[in-house]
């Protein structure tokens, strides 16, 4: 079930329906909670619309499940690095 609901979310993710993606996502999660790879969806959904801090924690936590995450990896670095860009410039 947490597959079909991820791979929905997928879906919706294309489509540039955000808010429902995150609700498969998160609904992906609560039905197992040790599937990393919603908690990267949704953190790059987070990520898109600028939730900066809320993206990490999610790719934080692919990452404890996951260590070898490496696209995880990546977009943990990619948004701290924004995160701190969006600061400099005052936003």
């Amino acid at each position: 079930l947490a597959t079909a609901l991820n791979d929905r979310g997928q879906i919706k993710y294309f489509r540039v329906e955000f808010a429902a993606a995150m609700e498969d996502y998160t609904a992906a999660i609560e039905c197992q909670p040790a599937f990393e790879v919603p908690y990267y969806n949704r953190g790059l959904v987070l990520y898109r619309l600028g939730c900066f801090d809320e993206a990490m924690k999610d790719f934080r936590k692919v990452l404890e499940l996951n260590p070898q995450f490496e696209d995880a990896a990546l977009s943990l670095k990619q948004a701290i690095l924004d995160k701190e860009e969006k600061q400099k410039r005052g936003y």
